[in-house]
């Protein structure tokens, strides 16, 4: 069946979480890199912890947990002033460098948001990067009250874009989000930025192993729980060959 429409995640498909690492590191001097790591775990963990215990909390309110849980690992506690920055900076993460060529490239295609972002945050990160022409659906956690990979998510495309789930294709360089599209029955098309070779590699060079080392391991591979994705690319701007290819 063709696909009629393609729904792009945003922390880590689109945009790129490690971006705030410079605020970071000038808050935490020496520790950008852990914390940066470690406060973006966390903020996925708690998203999933919220959604299985049925205690939503808008992504501002998870943010924020996460960056305490992280600073409270070199600090006793973590100055009111520090935390509304590096919050604030969340709302600002660069786009990857390909993202604005490569949405041109699907110009003519329905193109939507889905992410565990708040309306409020993914709105400002839209504005903040001029992408917001390209995506006339934007579905976020406020909307659905739960967190990817929930299946109430994935419904809510459905809905919002009147497709039945074989005819959409989720783009998202996030495993978890991957397995849980594939399990409700969306095309899946996974952004796979460091190959494993890439990632054996940076393990097995002798030196010790990094933060953003560790995070990668935990991030970059798929999660196979529901089998792999439908097709997977290296950069965004594999996407158009792609989208071809599922369309016909």
């Amino acid at each position: 069946m063709p696909i009629k429409a393609f729904a792009f995640d945003a922390y880590g498909t689109l945009f790129d979480p490690g971006s705030v690492a410079r605020a970071v590191d000038a808050a935490f001097p020496g520790h950008g890199d852990f914390i940066t790591a470690l406060w973006r775990q966390k903020q996925l963990e708690y998203t999933w912890l919220r959604s299985a215990m049925g205690r939503f909390a808008d992504f501002e309110t998870v943010t924020r947990e996460a960056l305490v849980h992280a600073a409270l690992t070199v600090r006793p506690a973590l100055d009111e002033r520090i935390a509304e920055a590096l919050c604030a900076a969340f709302d600002r993460l660069a786009p990857y460098g390909e993202a604005r060529e490569a949405l041109d490239l699907l110009a003519g295609r329905r193109l939507a948001i889905l992410s565990n972002g708040s309306d409020a945050m993914l709105s400002a990160l839209l504005r903040q990067a001029e992408l917001e022409a390209y995506f006339p659906v934007v579905i976020g956690s406020t909307t659905v009250g739960a967190y990817k990979p929930h299946p109430e998510f994935y419904r809510a495309l459905t809905a919002a874009l009147d497709l039945p789930p074989e005819e959409i294709a989720l783009v998202s360089g996030n495993g978890f989000d991957l397995a849980g599209a594939k399990h409700f029955g969306l095309r899946t098309v996974r952004i796979a930025r460091l190959s494993p070779e890439a990632l054996r590699e940076a393990t097995q060079d002798g030196s010790a192993i990094g933060p953003a080392t560790v995070f990668s391991s935990l991030r970059s591979q798929m999660d196979d729980l529901s089998g792999g994705p439908d097709e997977t690319c290296a950069s965004l701007l594999d996407l158009a060959a792609i989208a071809t290819g599922m369309e016909g």
